[in-house]
């Protein structure tokens, strides 16, 4: 059995993912969650993946006393992957101190306790948001593309957690961390024992286009058709939220490494592939068979037009690569959509 890893947010979209790649590379998983935006029957689904079930505390990281009581009771605590935090862009406008708040009081708490429990290395759930618009040549982006003002509060929390983190081991602190700049995460596992499932109205594309599949949303809207792109929609670098959770094992073992690696790290998380707003509602239509009803809409404030990553750095250092389909990678999401929906309709009855 490897080291004890604490996994902050970890029955959200991307940590529930993580934590069932860690349990099945051979790490012990401590969950903390305050569940403001999952639920605990996440650890049922993460449990039925592995066989093995996560320790779960439910905390908010914001809360030091609670935190310091998690690392008390889990002393074999070895690294942290700090994906809890507030990340609607929209929502972010509009209560900005609420993620303030919440994104950066909850990594100075982690920072804080880490070298008092001899815990050696924290990833940090960064965002490609942090580059905004990159210039022409500065597509694909690499690691050294220029961070650009940011765009929202929320991804003004990632700038500010990354420089709080270069601060903090700067000034002595006996940690490693590795930050890891996600492109667009998208999908569900493949048991689709667990996905993604977000509150209200879907603010990501992949879950609204799934919802009006079904039936749930009666249209999608896809903002703006008239960029300077092949088709004239926006572009991302979509990525399967499998191939990302695998990319924190990499970054875990490098980042517990006692070798001579730097103590703060930066990576791309992406395919390397951009693939346009239109593109993937026509790759999901021919994954699935089935008609998304969609129409153009006026630009939406904040939308950058293109952004992709150049994930060699990634590839090569990390040794990680996504290796997922686009198609198969929608078939999950679809897989996922149509479970929730089937227990929807059980508990309707």
């Amino acid at each position: 059995m490897k080291q004890t890893i604490l996994v902050t947010g970890g029955t959200g979209f991307i940590g529930s993912h993580t934590v069932v790649e860690l349990q099945q590379a051979g790490y012990k998983v401590v969950i903390v969650d305050n569940l403001s935006n999952s639920k605990a029957d996440v650890v049922d689904g993460i449990e039925k993946i592995t066989g093995v079930r996560p320790a779960f505390e439910q905390v908010d990281c914001c809360d030091l006393d609670g935190m310091d009581g998690v690392f008390a009771k889990y002393k074999d605590i070895k690294g942290v992957i700090h994906f809890a935090a507030s990340k609607a862009v929209g929502e972010s406008v509009q209560k900005p101190l609420l993620y303030y708040r919440n994104n950066i009081t909850s990594l100075i708490n982690i920072l804080e306790l880490m070298p008092k429990y001899d815990v050696k290395g924290i990833i940090f759930s960064s965002s490609c948001t942090v580059y905004g618009q990159p210039s022409p040549e500065n597509l694909p982006v690499t690691e050294n593309a220029p961070i650009q003002k940011a765009l929202s509060p929320y991804g003004n929390t990632k700038q500010i957690n990354e420089e709080i983190i270069q601060d903090y081991i700067h000034s002595g602190a006996p940690i490693k961390s590795v930050i890891l700049r996600y492109f667009n995460p998208i999908g569900a596992h493949p048991t689709a024992y667990i996905g993604e499932l977000p509150n209200g109205v879907p603010m990501n594309l992949i879950p609204f286009v799934t919802q009006t599949a079904i039936g749930i949303r009666k249209q999608l809207k896809i903002f703006g058709n008239d960029y300077n792109t092949p088709d004239g929609t926006c572009i991302r670098d979509y990525i399967y939220v499998v191939d990302l959770a695998k990319a924190h094992v990499k970054a875990m073992e490098r980042v517990l490494d006692n070798n001579g690696t730097d103590a703060v790290e930066v990576f791309n998380i992406g395919t390397g592939r951009g693939v346009s707003t239109l593109e993937v509602v026509e790759g999901f239509e021919k994954a699935t068979d089935v008609k998304v009803n969609w129409e153009y809409a006026p630009r939406r404030e904040g939308d950058i037009e293109k952004v992709w990553a150049d994930p060699a750095k990634a590839n090569n250092v990390l040794g990680w690569k996504a290796e997922t389909s686009l198609e198969d990678t929608l078939r999950s999401a679809w897989k996922w959509q149509v479970k929730l929906d089937e227990e929807a309709k059980k508990e309707n009855k």
